[in-house]
């Protein structure tokens, strides 16, 4: 009984540490009428927001999973060593009718902040947004962007 327990409190540990990164607080977002104010109420909270953070020879590249959204929505900017990633995920209703029975969805304002590994140019980073992916690239500043020195053999 004992290996078991360690066995699951060791699993759930796991999972803690490969998912705690990317959840992300959703603060309750603006609704027009009373049934959007009720689901908005009922949708904010945690939900998850999952990034990779790359870095090669001469720039960060910071993917964001980001679905049901428009390029419009975010607001990013450069702030000390993070990449601060601002949004509205706002409800978008399919039917006028009817009732929620289940609410997964997390909608509403959001920040993430992710810790860049390198010092960045911020004024030339660019950004897009394709299939639900947001895409942060940041060139590396010079004094950050590694060097290959090549080995003489006499």
């Amino acid at each position: 009984m004992s290996q078991a327990w360690d066995s699951l409190v060791d699993g759930w540990q796991h999972l803690y540490r490969r998912a705690a990164n990317a959840i992300t607080r959703f603060s309750r977002g603006k609704a027009d009428d009373e049934q959007s104010r009720e689901i908005a109420a009922r949708s904010s909270g945690w939900g998850v927001l999952a990034s990779e953070v790359y870095d090669d020879e001469d720039k960060v590249v910071v993917r964001l999973e980001a679905p049901g959204m428009e390029g419009a929505d975010f607001d990013i900017e450069v702030v000390e060593n993070y990449l601060v990633i601002r949004g509205q995920k706002n409800i978008e209703r399919e039917r006028t009718d009817g009732r929620y029975h289940i609410l997964e969805c997390a909608y509403g304002s959001f920040e993430r902040a992710l810790p860049l590994p390198e010092d960045v140019v911020a004024d030339k980073a660019k950004a897009s947004y394709k299939r639900g992916v947001l895409r942060v690239e940041l060139p590396k500043s010079a004094a950050a962007r590694r060097r290959r020195i090549d080995v003489q053999v006499h």
